[in-house]
This record gives structure tokens, C-alpha cells and sequence, in this order.
């Protein structure tokens, strides 16, 4: 009994694998005749049942049995394709492929892989439903954004697996293959904040594309913000937006620590948590000046991954590396502390990844939890003094006084925490 029941669960699995994919096909068609269609949910459905039970035949007799009825079915996919070409001139090979997949997930659910296989039929049906809006993207994106995309792949997929994974220079705190993880990390990044603003950017309005662009570059952000302010009658909107943008460095700091040493999360979460929510409380407190006939402003960012900017941050990173350990060994924790403040005014990621890589060798926890907050605090007010550097201290007084009140509760707490 339980073999028949077992049986009869494959056989639906492979059966929902052919009916979810065909009720998309038979709806993104539904417009055409009766016969007019190469395949819909009828066929789909019967395919998927029969890669169901040529799978539990393969499983009884031999293996070779399901590459003979792939190859079967395949042939006859591939003669409809031609009859179905001839007759409507329409080249597009989509359903016919699809089939194929059908019969092979079906089979696949069989020999004991139904979730895998369910979980490749939900991603299958939404590529199929969502054509309209894949090809748009792909109308948007132009050759720098396709370079851009080869280039992160290179970098990640072909240069890092051939560096050295071991200790160079002084205190051996040069790692190659460590460096180039965290540059490969922070572009992946940079590429996800870049993609979100080019998806939704223009129709979400200045403020989410802040939010969004705070994961590319909240410094950039900042930037591209004031020139915007400069040149407007309102400046509230412009701050709001800067508060937000400021606010997503504090979630890339999380996730940077999480993926070099997720143990500092347990200091580190709750002090970054109250200045991330201190910013986006200052942001949407802030949103009530704005002025809802102002036209919203696009966000400006350079190409997503420049081959140059990587290098220069890894140099960058190298040389913090070294610097970490220089400064503690020559004056112990003040310097550490020291260093996180300088870096913080050019870059928080940088000395992010070195006091976490640190502190998993010998850098006490909570030196490197104090640094990265210092450093986390300097670059949060930095952009404070940016925007008054394009608008003026006058216009910019606000959003300083907003910056300076949103983490100085974190910082309180962080020292709470750590020294009391």
C-alpha cells in the first residue's frame, strides 16, 4: 500500500509540473485558434504525466530506458516545432523547449527530487509570464551596463579562484585572494543598488531611488543630490533623500561583517540597527517639508562596475589591511580607533572588511566593533558637510543637525555596551 501511494505521489508531482507551466502557455496563447497552438495546457499536462511514468519505468527496468524516451520525445517535439513553423512563419523556439523541460523535471520529481523539481517549475512559469517585462529591461540596458556585467563576472568567476589564498607584506596582512572576494563583494553590491534605480528609479521618485542608490553609493548619492538642491527653490526633499541614502551604508556594513565575521554581529547589531532607524526617522520626518508638485529628480551614477574604481579599491583595502595592524601594534587600540576615523571621511567599506577580518585573528571584538562604528559615524556626517560644500552651511544646517542627532543614540549605546 504505501509503494502504491508513494507512486501515486510522483505521478501528481510530475502531473502539477506539466499543469502549472501549461496554464501559462495555454493563457500567453490563449488568443489563437482552436489547433492553431503547438502545445497548451492539455498537452503540457500530458507530457509532464508521461516524463512522470517513463521516470518510474527508467527506476524499474534501467536508466538508459529515460535517455531512449527523452530522445523519443524529443523528435516528436522537434517535427511539431517544423509543422508549427511552416505553417504560421513563427520561428520562436520557446514552446518547444519548454516541453522538453517539462518532460525532463517531471522524470527528474520521480527519482526523488520533488521540491527541486516544483522549485525549477515556479521559476519556469514566472520567466514564461513575465517576457513583457524581461524584454523591456533588456530595451534599457545599453553596452557599458552588458561590459559592466561581463566584467564582475571576470573578476569573480575567472580571477578570483586563481589568486593566492595566503599572507604577504609586513604582519603577513596582505591577502590576495581575501582582498579580491571583498572587491568582488562590494561591486556585487554596487551592481544590485545600480540595477534597483535602473529597474524602478525614474517612476519611484527621489527618495526611494536614494534608498536604492544608497546601495551603489550613498557618497555618490550625495553628491548627485546637492547639485540637485543647488539648483532648487526646495532643499527639504534633496536632505530627506540623503538621510535615506545614508541610512542603506549602515545595511551594507551588516552584511559586510556578516559575510567576514558574522560573531561581531552580536555587539555590532543593535548600536547599527538604532542610527539605521534614527536616519530613516529623520528621512521620513523631513519628507512633510516637501513640496508634492516638485518634480522628481533622477538619481545620477556612473557605470555600476569600472574595472579602474575596483583596483583603486583594493589598493585602498591592501593598504588599510596593513595600516590596522601597523597602528595597533605601534599604539594599540587608540590607533585602530584613530585609523577607522581617518578612513571613515573616504570610505567605510574598506576598513569595515579589515577590522572584521582582524578581529577573527587577534583584534579584540569590541576594538573592532568601536572602530567600525567610528568609522560608520565619520561617513554618515561627511555627507553632511558634502551637501553644505553644494548648497551652503546656511541651506544645509538642517540636515547636519539631522545627521548628528539620528546616530548619536547608537553611539551612546555602542559605548554602553562596550566600556560599561
Amino acid at each position: 500500500m504505501q509503494e502504491l501511494h508513494d507512486i501515486s505521489l510522483s505521478l501528481l508531482v510530475a502531473l502539477s509540473i506539466g499543469l502549472l507551466i501549461g496554464i501559462e502557455r495555454g493563457w500567453s496563447e490563449r488568443k489563437e485558434e482552436e489547433g492553431d497552438r503547438m502545445a497548451g495546457i492539455r498537452t503540457f499536462s500530458v507530457v509532464g504525466l508521461l516524463g512522470g511514468v517513463w521516470g518510474l519505468l527508467a527506476l524499474e527496468i534501467h536508466e538508459w530506458v529515460m535517455a531512449a524516451a527523452f530522445l523519443a520525445v524529443t523528435a516528436m517535439i522537434i517535427a511539431a516545432h517544423i509543422m508549427d513553423v511552416k505553417r504560421d512563419e513563427d520561428v520562436g523556439a520557446t514552446t518547444a523547449f519548454t516541453l522538453m523541460l517539462v518532460f525532463a523535471l517531471s522524470a527528474w520529481s520521480v527519482f526523488g527530487y520533488e521540491l527541486p523539481a516544483l522549485g525549477a517549475t515556479v521559476v519556469v512559469t514566472a520567466l514564461l509570464g513575465y517576457k513583457p517585462t524581461l524584454h523591456r529591461w533588456l530595451r534599457n540596458i545599453n553596452r557599458k551596463e552588458i561590459y559592466a556585467w561581463t566584467k564582475l563576472l571576470v573578476i569573480s568567476v575567472v580571477l578570483l579562484p586563481l589568486l593566492p589564498n595566503e599572507g604577504y607584506g609586513p604582519w603577513e596582512a596582505f591577502n590576495p585572494y581575501w582582498v579580491w572576494w571583498m572587491i568582488v563583494l562590494i561591486s556585487g553590491l554596487s551592481f544590485v543598488g545600480y540595477v534597483a534605480i535602473k529597474i524602478a528609479g525614474k517612476n519611484l521618485g527621489t527618495l526611494l531611488t536614494s534608498f536604492a542608490g544608497g546601495l551603489a553609493s550613498s557618497t555618490a548619492v550625495t553628491i548627485s543630490l546637492a547639485q540637485f538642491a543647488k539648483k532648487s527653490k526646495t532643499t527639504f526633499i534633496f536632505m530627506a533623500g540623503v538621510l535615506l541614502a545614508s541610512s542603506i551604508m549602515f545595511i551594507r556594513v551588516l552584511i559586510e561583517v556578516s559575510v567576514v565575521n558574522y560573531q561581531l554581529l552580536d555587539q555590532l547589531w543593535l548600536p547599527i540597527s538604532l542610527m539605521f532607524a534614527g536616519l530613516i526617522f529623520a528621512g521620513l520626518w523631513l519628507w512633510r517639508f516637501k513640496i508634492h508638485t516638485e518634480e522628481s529628480s533622477p538619481i545620477k551614477l556612473k557605470n555600476p562596475f569600472q574595472l579602474k574604481t575596483a583596483i583603486q579599491f583594493g589598493l585602498l583595502l591592501g593598504a588599510i589591511l596593513v595600516l590596522s595592524e601597523g597602528m595597533q601594534e605601534w599604539f594599540g587600540d587608540q590607533g585602530v580607533y584613530a585609523l577607522s576615523v581617518i578612513s571613515g571621511l573616504m570610505d567605510v567599506d574598506a576598513i569595515t572588511l579589515s577590522l572584521s577580518k582582524m578581529s577573527a585573528e587577534d583584534l579584540k571584538e569590541e576594538v573592532a566593533v568601536m572602530g567600525i562604528i567610528l568609522a560608520s559615524i565619520t561617513n554618515t556626517l561627511v555627507k553632511g558637510f558634502i551637501f553644505s560644500f553644494y548648497v551652503g552651511i546656511k541651506k544645509s544646517i538642517t540636515l547636519i543637525l539631522l545627521l548628528i542627532t539620528a546616530v548619536t543614540p547608537g553611539f551612546l549605546l555602542a559605548m554602553y555596551m562596550l566600556w560599561f
